[in-house]
């Protein structure tokens, strides 16, 4: 038996200086040869808790039980507007029957996504909205997915309400990321901090207060600029706290103990 398999209780546990990997795709079909390995080794380098959001229906009990299997990764749930297409209406009723019987930290990866021009938008609002309200019903926060659709996304947060939650790989203004904090949302930075042509993001994460920041590494995509070309891995979460400690003026550690205590502030865990 696997020495990462999940205690029972499945409660946050680790030192305050660990390292939270708040959205990772290690249950995606590309992590399938090596995960036990790469979630040893991520540990090994402080990465002791990894989330793993869900994309679509047709994935949900793998992701589902590679979360039970180890120790270090929690599940959220939820339908990713890219894979809008895929999804159905009953897939709604579902996610609602899976949340109650697995009981995952968020409902995610929802959200909108205009940058690809082919998507349905008035079915990704609908199903952007459902979600939201199981959520709210459910009283989970949120993992959100956005891209060049932030107006949308704020006024629809702004009319169905939500716990709150994580804006996954966030590059929109500062005006909205302000806006996203007053609605009790963290904002989440990754691998693309990493690269020296990020003068966008890095402008934000300077400007913004630390406890707004958390990391992430959207692996196995957005790999960080010293492995471009390679599938990315919460192996690298180290270089993004780099990143971020360095446009701050402050130690790597306090960036460890300032993104974790962020995080578990959005998922409400305990110390």
């Amino acid at each position: 038996m696997s020495t990462l398999l999940k205690p029972v209780d499945g409660l946050f546990n680790g030192s305050s200086d660990s390292l939270i990997d708040t959205h990772c795709h290690i249950d995606f079909a590309a992590c399938d040869a090596d995960r036990e390995q790469v979630i040893a080794h991520a540990a090994k380098l402080g990465v002791q808790h990894i989330v793993v959001p869900a994309v679509a229906q047709a994935g949900w009990q793998k992701t589902i039980n590679t979360c039970a299997y180890y120790q270090q990764l929690h599940l959220a749930l939820g339908l990713h507007p890219v894979y809008i297409e895929q999804h159905q209406p009953h897939h709604l009723v579902e996610l609602d029957t899976l949340i109650r019987a697995n009981q995952p930290i968020a409902v995610g990866e929802i959200g909108l996504d205009y940058y690809l021009r082919d998507l349905d938008r008035e079915k990704q609002c609908i199903y952007f909205t459902k979600q939201l309200i199981i959520a709210r019903q459910r009283q989970l926060p949120v993992i959100i997915h956005n891209r060049k659709a932030h107006d949308d996304c704020l006024n629809i947060l702004c009319e169905v309400g939500t716990a709150g939650g994580i804006i996954h790989a966030f590059n929109g203004s500062i005006q909205q990321a302000h806006k996203y904090v007053e609605l009790g949302f963290v904002l989440g930075f990754g691998g693309m901090l990493t690269h020296p042509q990020s003068n966008k993001l890095r402008n934000l994460v300077e400007a913004l207060p630390l406890e707004t920041i958390v990391l992430e590494t959207d692996a196995p995509d957005m790999t960080v600029w010293q492995h471009r070309g390679s599938r990315n891995s919460p192996e690298y979460l180290p270089y993004v706290q780099t990143a971020v400690a360095a446009l701050k003026g402050i130690s790597a550690a306090d960036v460890a103990i300032a993104t974790s205590r962020n995080v578990r502030r959005v998922f409400a865990w305990g110390d």
